[in-house]
């Protein structure tokens, strides 16, 4: 039972982390401008994402573009797509595998491999985490270090936006959530029993043992020569 709930509790926490992965891949709020400076007080904000760049005015008119080119974004921008759809992809993935092997399904209900099915959802869970983790911390790490470049113009600076929170957050519950599977599967085998001889129950065997007919050895001690039956 202990194992059935740790099942659940992983594979509901890669559920979250699946869900915030994808949020987080669709948001543009990857990066925000900055207020400081002279531009502590504005009528525009700009917001900038993976797949589009927003702009807010004061007046509360929001409008999005979406990136036109693709050859032309820079290759950090890239890598960082095709990591967070790979990841949401391999999300996706590790849980149907992780479905068909958690003890509280009953596919391949039959099978020695199980568990090892359970533990495969829970290792593709944690690969998604990392490739999840890897563009909002490269990204964040870039927006921190132009922020506190001097050399960079107060209204080219941005920092974090909402969408990298929820990206560390996501990767988080993901990773987690595949090691909760992966550890709930070591306890998911059944221990080897050993099985008796064919068309023999365990019961006969010992009922045979405590009901044996005695020998002719033990009957010749018994008060009676066999040679007064012959």
């Amino acid at each position: 039972m202990a194992s059935w709930a740790l099942e659940l509790l992983g594979f509901s926490l890669s559920l979250l982390g699946l869900i915030g992965t994808l949020i987080t891949t669709v948001l543009p709020h990857w990066r925000r401008s900055a207020h400081v400076g002279t531009n502590i007080i504005t009528a525009v904000a700009y917001v900038k994402g993976l797949w589009m760049e927003c702009v807010w005015h004061s007046t509360g008119v929001y409008q999005c573009q979406v990136h036109r080119s693709q050859l032309a974004l820079p290759a950090d921008l890239r890598a960082a797509r095709a990591m967070m759809v790979i990841s949401c992809l391999l999300a996706v993935l590790a849980a149907g595998v992780a479905v068909v092997g958690m003890r509280c399904t009953h596919c391949a209900e039959e099978s020695p491999a199980k568990a090892s099915i359970a533990g495969s959802g829970g290792i593709g869970f944690m690969v998604a985490g990392l490739l999840c983790l890897v563009p909002v911390s490269w990204s964040t790490n870039d927006i921190v270090t132009d922020f506190y470049n001097p050399t960079l113009p107060a209204g080219m600076k941005y920092e974090i936006g909402q969408a990298l929170y929820l990206g560390f957050v996501s990767s988080a519950l993901t990773i987690l959530g595949g090691a909760l599977l992966c550890t709930s599967c070591l306890g998911n085998q059944t221990p080897f029993q050993p099985h008796s001889g064919p068309g023999e129950p365990p019961s006969s065997r010992s009922a045979s043992k405590g009901n044996h007919a005695p020998s002719l050895t033990s009957a010749s001690h018994s008060g009676y020569r066999l040679s007064d039956y012959v």
